[in-house]
């Protein structure tokens, strides 16, 4: 069986990504990778040509700014870095700049693409997901948040990147038949130093709006204010991925939240306590679950 992780990266230093922390923590179970490395204002390029020469692959790519509705651009760069994946690999891992996978869940998810290897009734495996926001030690906990996601998905060519890269389907818009793992995908892109979160802000959100909208939405400052985004959060009670120590550690900002204080706009009141009490999944599925 092999396997063959994923990504796409574009200004990794100026923007703060964690994208070698990404890239290693599930390096160890992929036989070879592949990051597709976007014209970046940074040495980008050269970061990554650092990180594992006998196991990476790198495909330069030119990313097409002027699409900027929905964030396309993000799903065309990731089926680059997807076509370029041998076709002798059995299952493609696939990682976001933003993403960490905890080691203690690699052997979990090595089990689960053994077991259904050749199942042909399998697309992918859906894994579960934490965000955190402003540190290190608060995650969301509002539905507002996507509590799952494909991360790993068969080497069929008839699969492709869905909308803004977040997840996959196949053929003409068909949605993949997945198996739920228990698995978790750290999420870190709401947690970076406040100066380079504001300038990821002022950027990023180019992808998916026009001027207009970014003039309205999108205020100028020095740096993000956190504090003025949140809606729910809970301390985190667990352990980070042995490979984001470092960065941790090396963490030269302050967030403190107090719990007590969690808003909720009614809706997602109501989401909240129909999804925990009755135990009716209302969020938005982007794929079918293996009966």
């Amino acid at each position: 069986m092999k396997v063959t992780g994923f990504t796409f990266i574009r200004n990794a230093i100026k923007f703060d990504y964690p994208i070698v922390e990404a890239i290693k923590s599930i390096l160890p179970i992929c036989d070879n990778f592949v990051v597709a490395v976007g014209n970046s204002q940074d040495e980008t390029l050269a970061l990554i040509k650092s990180i594992a020469p006998d196991k990476i692959k790198i495909v330069e790519t030119v990313w097409d700014d002027s699409l900027r509705e929905g964030g396309r651009v993000l799903a065309e760069e990731t089926d680059k870095a997807l076509a370029a994946v041998d076709e002798d690999s059995d299952w493609c891992f696939y990682i976001q700049g933003d993403e960490v996978v905890h080691e203690q869940y690699l052997p979990t998810i090595k089990a689960a693409m053994a077991k259904w290897n050749d199942d042909e009734a399998v697309d992918g495996l859906l894994l579960k997901y934490l965000h955190f926001y402003g540190s290190y030690d608060y995650v969301g906990v509002s539905i507002a948040w996507y509590n799952h996601e494909i991360r790993v998905v068969k080497n069929n060519r008839k699969v492709y990147s869905y909308k803004d890269a977040q997840g996959f389907r196949k053929n003409k818009d068909e949605k993949l038949t997945v198996v739920p793992i228990d698995a978790f995908v750290y999420h870190y892109g709401w947690v970076k130093e406040p100066t380079a979160m504001q300038r990821k802000q002022e950027t990023f959100n180019k992808l998916w709006h026009d001027d207009e909208w970014m003039s309205k939405n999108v205020r100028s400052a020095e740096q993000f204010d956190y504090s003025s985004n949140v809606n729910a959060l809970e301390k985190f009670g667990g352990t980070h991925p042995a490979v984001m120590k470092e960065r941790i550690a090396n963490k030269n900002w302050q967030f403190d939240y107090d719990i007590s204080f969690n808003k909720l706009p009614f809706k997602l009141r109501l989401k909240n306590f129909v999804q925990s009490k009755i135990g009716y999944n209302l969020s938005y599925e982007n794929y079918i679950i293996k009966k």
